[in-house]
């Protein structure tokens, strides 16, 4: 079966989007672009859009201007001509796998497979197939009920996957799963994509997904796209303060001056590269390399803060701190007697800190 439905078109295109929607106060305005048979990560906060964009293009939403492609077919070529969204050839997986709960797991995968014209005898050989495939061969005969919510993930990738879609959507398809489990699922899912060569869009929250599962990133925020690419480098030197927090990065915007010092609020460190960039620049370092002090600063990368809150992690606690917004890391013998409100002296080393020029 051809992954562009059997409809035609070069399959060597991939997905191209340019959607805007506007919906009362919330305005879409963004553009994807995805290589066939590569895999690409969605990224923002909760209200940017991501679901809206991923609807719009499984055909489920409308838009007010732009089109959508895949692999050189014009599947919406306007507002006003769009393909319905079982013609498309797109499969939108979201958190509820919406399997049928009246059949077994390897009746709801051979229903897709009947669904796009497979014979009885093939479609069950396929859904034998597919469920050797995500590990659960076994399980066939057991109805969505009999199932752990992981096991049921699986059925619905492998009732996605059977049909070989010109394009599959992930809408946070781990989110409702257990650390664990959602591990296994994130490598089978990593597993099959790259074995069927699919053409992917996965919407997740988690940098881990992101990591593990595509090869570039696009970060959405308030409807608009504000960086995108390969996946290591967006998380290295983010562009956003919510693509900061994503990789697990403080993300401090400052100024640099005429003597070659960049600061921001008591923050106060070299910038070598002096001059040459425009004010403002972004120093960026991890929570991990923020040292807490027991003297008043007296040098580069050192300043005075106040404690807003202390946050629990499981190596410790994390402190947020102001003027500037900055996390630190600590271990929980650190913590001890410290509290919000409470001033503070920091450090971090020059040598850890990457400056990034504002956009």
């Amino acid at each position: 079966m051809r992954r562009d439905g059997g409809l035609g078109g070069d399959d060597r295109a991939g997905l191209d989007a340019r959607v805007v929607l506007r919906h009362g106060a919330f305005a879409l305005d963004a553009a994807l672009r995805v290589p066939a048979g590569e895999v690409v990560a969605l990224m923002g906060p909760s209200g940017a859009g991501k679901s809206t964009l991923l609807g719009v293009l499984a055909g489920l939403s409308g838009f007010d201007e732009g089109h959508v492609h895949l692999h050189g077919r014009a599947l919406d070529p306007s507002p006003a001509r769009r393909t319905p969204p079982a013609s498309r050839g797109v499969v939108l997986l979201g958190q509820d796998p919406r399997l049928f709960p009246h059949l077994s797991a390897r009746d709801n995968v051979a229903f897709g497979l009947r669904v796009h014209g497979a014979t009885k005898p093939a479609s069950a050989a396929g859904a034998a197939d597919w469920l050797r495939r995500v590990g659960l061969e076994d399980l066939g005969g057991r109805r969505p009920a009999q199932l752990s919510g992981g096991q049921q993930q699986r059925v619905a990738l492998a009732r996605a996957l059977a049909t070989a879609p010109a394009a599959i959507l992930l809408d946070e398809p781990l989110t409702s799963l257990d650390t664990e489990t959602a591990g296994d699922v994130r490598a089978l899912l990593h597993q099959q994509l790259v074995a069927t060569r699919t053409t992917a869009v996965v919407a997740t929250h988690d940098a881990v997904d992101a990591v593990a599962l595509a090869t570039r990133l696009v970060v959405l925020e308030d409807g608009r796209v504000t960086q995108s690419g390969p996946v290591r480098d967006v998380l290295s030197s983010p562009a956003t303060r919510f693509a900061a927090a994503v990789a697990g990065l403080n993300r401090v915007v400052g100024e640099v001056d005429d003597a070659a010092a960049w600061r921001s609020g008591g923050l106060v460190l070299p910038h070598v590269a002096g001059g040459r960039h425009r004010s403002p620049v972004a120093a960026v370092f991890r929570p991990g390399d923020v040292r807490v002090l027991d003297r008043p600063p007296a040098k580069a990368g050192e300043w005075a803060a106040r404690i807003v809150r202390l946050e629990q992690t499981p190596a410790g606690v994390r402190l947020r701190t102001a003027d500037p917004d900055v996390a630190v890391d600590l271990t929980a013998d650190r913590a001890p007697g410290l509290a919000p409100g409470d001033p503070i002296t920091l450090q971090v080393d020059p040598g850890d800190v990457r400056f990034i020029p504002e956009p």
